[in-house]
């Protein structure tokens, strides 16, 4: 399979085709892919979803893709790296922004084809991204950089809301889950941070159920123990962290209600055969 790298934290291109010139590819970074006009098919990850003007696509670094057009499509590419988020991730407004990509890059997003249905969302987003596109024709220009970072947040954040509004929960695994069920993953999600919040006899309280009640329905539901999965839900925000963050291990263990440095690094190293430490380094290799 074809791989398509880029070496620039992030870039913008605009153009229109009568017929896709690439082969199926991934690529090393993230893409948003805005349809102007036009229809047609996008394939993306073996399963293929018509498309027409207003469609929006997310595509992360391993997701394969190519298109087929039917009539002549005029697209957006909004494409960013690993840097992107480093470069953008300081203070208040970017612990926002480290939330939404955490959101949004931690659901299966491809399954749903286009992130946004609604016509009026798909206006938002078109009038976003023709500020945008006009903003990054004139970067050189004062202030220009800040404005093109605050309309991607922008932007982000409404694919973020989008996502959630289809109940991306339902998709996970390919299972059809029942509404008890997505409601508890909202309540693990939104209480990732509180581990109190999180103990089965708390979390039971709150659903109306039993903790021996609760615990069975789980496990029956998606193959894995309540406590297995928000283990592995901290996991990948831990190793969201390491990747775009300059969190010390100690920091992160606390956020996220680890024992201490210890005890994540155990964990850690229990799920993905390296240290926090060693994984931190073998991102940075790659990078450079």
């Amino acid at each position: 399979m074809k791989r398509f790298n880029q070496y620039e934290p992030f870039n913008i291109s605009h153009f229109e085709l009568n017929e896709w010139p690439y082969p199926l590819h991934n690529h090393n970074h993230f893409e948003v892919i805005f349809i102007h006009q036009g229809s047609g098919w996008h394939n993306i990850n073996e399963h293929q979803f018509s498309y027409q003007a207003g469609d929006v696509f997310l595509l992360g670094p391993q997701d394969s893709h190519t298109f087929t057009i039917a009539a002549a499509t005029q697209f957006t590419y909004i494409r960013f790296t690993e840097f992107f988020f480093q470069n953008t991730s300081s203070g208040h407004t970017g612990k926002n922004l480290k939330q939404t990509i955490e959101y949004l890059f931690h659901t299966p997003y491809q399954s749903l084809g286009s992130l946004i249905k609604e016509s009026t969302e798909k206006k938002k987003v078109e009038n976003l991204i023709t500020v945008l596109l006009e903003e990054y024709a004139e970067r050189k220009k004062a202030f220009a950089e800040s404005v093109i970072e605050n309309i991607i947040r922008s932007i982000l954040g409404i694919l973020a809301r989008n996502i959630s509004a289809q109940a991306f929960f339902n998709q996970l695994e390919s299972l059809k889950r029942s509404q008890a069920l997505e409601d508890i993953l909202v309540y693990v999600r939104q209480h990732i941070y509180y581990p109190d919040k999180l103990r089965m006899e708390n979390l039971a309280e709150h659903m109306g159920y039993s903790p021996n009640y609760l615990s069975i329905f789980f496990k029956r539901q998606t193959g894995e123990s309540l406590q297995q999965y928000i283990l592995r839900y901290k996991l990948k925000l831990v190793e969201t962290r390491l990747r775009y963050s300059e969190w010390s291990i100690s920091q992160i263990a606390y956020e996220l209600g680890f024992t201490d440095e210890s005890h994540l690094s155990k964990l850690f190293k229990k799920y993905y055969q390296l240290s926090p430490g060693e994984f931190r380094k073998s991102v940075e290799q790659k990078i450079t």
